[in-house]
C-alpha cells in the first residue's frame, strides 16, 4: 500500500502506541487489556490494531520486542522495527502516540522503506487502489523533507540492483545516472568502448570488451567548483560470469547485483542532492558486464593500468578490482578531500561478516570513528577491518608489478582492500566499502532483494562535515 508523509500531526490521526515484550503494562488502559485478551506479545515488527467501542480501529501497538539493551544502538534498532507499520495498518492517518518510545526521525524514515516494494515485472498483481494510502503524520521536529530524500535513495538502490541486466547492463546503468543527474542539474560525461583505451582506461576496456554492451566510465558531477572535493566510486559490474574462469551456474544466480557498489553510490548522491549538501560532488561508475567472447582477457594476461603499473590476472572472477583500479586512479588525480569506493567484491567479506555487516578499510582514524558514531545512531552497521600491510605481500607477481589475487585465499577482502589502496596516493582521505547489496532475510524496513548498505551512516557523517549552505 502506498506511503504517503502528512505534512504534520493532526486530531484525525490515529495513534500507534508502543510496547515492549515485557512492557504492556505501559499501554492505554483499552489497548493495554486487548493486547492480553489477543495475547499480543509485542514481538520486533509485530501490529497488533485496537478496536474502540463500536469495533471501529482506534489506534494501534507496535511491537518492538524484547528490552534489551540500553545504548544508542539498541534503541536505533529497536525503531526500525516502525517499518513493519506500511505492511501492517490500513488505509487512513496515522502518528505515533505522545510518549511513543522511538526516534521520530528514524521511526519516520524506517515507514517510508518499510512500504518498497519491486513489482515491475509483476504483471498479475491488479494496481492498487490509489485512494487507499496510509498517510504518515511524523513528529513536529522531524525533517519530513530529508527523510523522503534518504528513503528516495535508499528506494533508486534496490531498485537498481533489483533490475535484471536484461533492463541494467552498461548502457542502461549509464542511462539511469543520467536521469538522477537530471533531477538535480548535475553534469554527466561518459567515455565508452574503444575510447577508453585513448583515454588511458586499459583495465576498464579490458575486462568489459567482450559484452555486447560497450564497456564506459561514467562521471557525475554536482556542487559548486570551489566546494570541498566527495568523490564516490561505484563498482558497475552489471553481470558477474567469471569470465574465463566461469562461475558455477548457482554462483550466477545472483550476478545481477554485481552493480551494488554503483547502485549505493547513486543513492547516496540522491541524497547528496536532495539534501542539497555544500560539497562538489563527483561520481565515477565503471559500467561493464564480465562476459565470456573470444576477445575476453584471460588467466595469465598481464594488463597496464592508468596509474601505470602492471598486473597480472590471476582470476579473472576477480574482476571488480580491476575497473575500480582505473576509476580510482582517476578520481586521485584531482586529491579529494574525501574518497570512498563501494562495491559488491569478495565473497570473503561474507564470510566474516555475514549479509548486514558491510567492512570497511581506512587509514583514517577520524572518519572511522565519525561513521561508527554515526552507523550506531540510524542502526546502519559498518564494521571497520585492517588494512594491514604484511598481507600486501602475497599479491606480488613474479611478471608484473601485482597480482590480482593471492594465492594462498587467506583474508581475501583485506587483501582486495590493499590492492585498491595502491592506486590511491593524493586524496585526503580514502576509504573502501566491501558490501553485499542484497537482503537476505525480509525485515520491517525491507522485502528480500537489493539493498542499500552503509549509504544512511555516510550521509549523516557527509551531512555532519558539508552542512547545506
Amino acid at each position: 500500500m502506498p506511503i504517503t508523509l502528512a505534512s504534520d500531526n493532526t486530531a484525525t490521526a490515529l495513534p500507534v502506541w508502543t510496547a515492549t515484550s515485557d512492557g504492556l503494562d505501559d499501554l492505554p488502559e483499552a489497548a493495554r487489556r486487548w493486547a492480553k485478551a489477543t495475547r499480543f506479545d509485542a514481538g520486533a515488527g509485530q501490529v497488533l490494531l485496537v478496536p474502540d467501542a463500536d469495533g471501529a480501529t482506534a489506534g494501534a501497538v507496535l511491537g518492538l520486542g524484547k528490552a534489551a539493551g540500553t545504548g544508542e544502538e539498541a534503541a536505533a534498532r529497536r525503531t526500525l522495527a516502525a517499518g513493519a507499520l506500511a505492511t501492517h495498518l490500513p488505509a487512513g492517518e496515522w502518528q505515533l502516540a505522545e510518549g511513543a518510545d522511538l526516534d521520530g526521525s528514524l521511526a519516520t524514515l524506517a515507514v517510508l522503506l518499510g512500504g518498497y516494494r519491486f513489482d515491475r515485472y509483476c504483471t498479475g498483481r491488479k494496481d492498487e487502489d490509489a485512494a487507499a494510502v496510509i498517510r504518515f503524520a511524523p513528529p513536529s521536529d522531524v525533517d519530513a523533507a530529508e527523510a523522503q530524500a534518504l528513503a528516495a535513495g535508499v528506494s533508486l538502490t534496490r531498485d537498481l540492483i533489483n533490475t535484471p541486466t536484461s533492463d541494467m547492463g552498461p548502457a542502461e546503468l549509464e542511462a539511469a545516472a543520467r536521469t538522477l543527474a537530471d533531477a538535480f542539474g548535475a553534469a554527466v560525461t561518459t567515455i565508452e568502448g574503444d575510447a577508453l583505451l585513448q583515454e588511458n582506461f586499459p583495465m576498464i576496456h579490458a575486462v568489459g570488451r567482450a559484452s555486447a554492451s560497450a564497456p564506459r566510465l561514467i562521471d557525475l558531477r554536482w556542487g559548486r567548483a570551489d566546494a570541498p572535493k566527495v568523490t564516490l566510486v561505484g563498482k558497475g559490474v552489471c553481470f558477474d560470469t567469471g569470465g574465463l574462469d566461469i562461475k558455477p551456474a548457482s554462483g550466477m544466480l545472483l550476478m545481477k547485483k554485481d552493480m551494488g557498489g554503483a547502485a549505493n553510490v547513486l543513492g547516496l548522491a540522491h541524497m547528496i542532492m536532495a539534501c542539497g549538501l555544500d560539497l562538489h560532488l563527483r561520481v565515477l561508475i565503471p559500467a561493464v558486464e564480465n562476459a565470456i567472447s573470444a576477445n575476453a582477457f584471460r588467466p595469465g594476461d598481464i594488463l597496464h593500468s592508468r596509474k601505470g603499473k602492471t598486473v597480472e590476472i590471476g582470476n579473472t572472477d576477480a574482476e571488480g578490482r580491476l575497473v575500480l583500479a582505473d576509476a580510482l586512479a582517476l578520481a586521485d588525480e584531482e586529491a579529494p578531500q574525501l574518497l570512498i569506493d563501494m562495491a559488491t567484491l569478495t565473497g570473503a567479506a561474507r564470510v566474516a561478516l555475514g549479509p548486514d555487516l558491510p567492512p570497511f578499510f581506512t587509514d583514517d582514524d577520524g572518519f572511522a570513528g565519525d561513521l561508527a558514531a554515526a552507523s550506531m545512531a540510524v542502526a546502519d552497521p559498518v564494521w571497520r577491518m585492517p588494512l594491514w600491510a604484511p598481507y600486501a605481500a602475497n599479491l606480488s607477481s613474479r611478471v608484473a608489478d601485482i597480482n590480482n589475487v593471492t594465492s594462498d585465499g587467506f583474508a581475501g577482502a583485506v587483501t582486495a582492500a590493499l590492492f585498491l589502496q595502491g592506486f590511491v596516493e593524493k586524496a585526503e582521505s580514502w576509504s573502501h566499502f566491501d558490501v553485499y547489496g542484497w537482503r537476505a532475510k525480509a525485515s520491517p524496513i525491507g522485502p528480500v532483494g537489493g539493498e542499500a548498505h552503509a549509504t544512511r551512516a555516510l550521509f549523516q557523517v557527509l551531512k555532519a562535515r558539508f552542512p547545506r549552505r
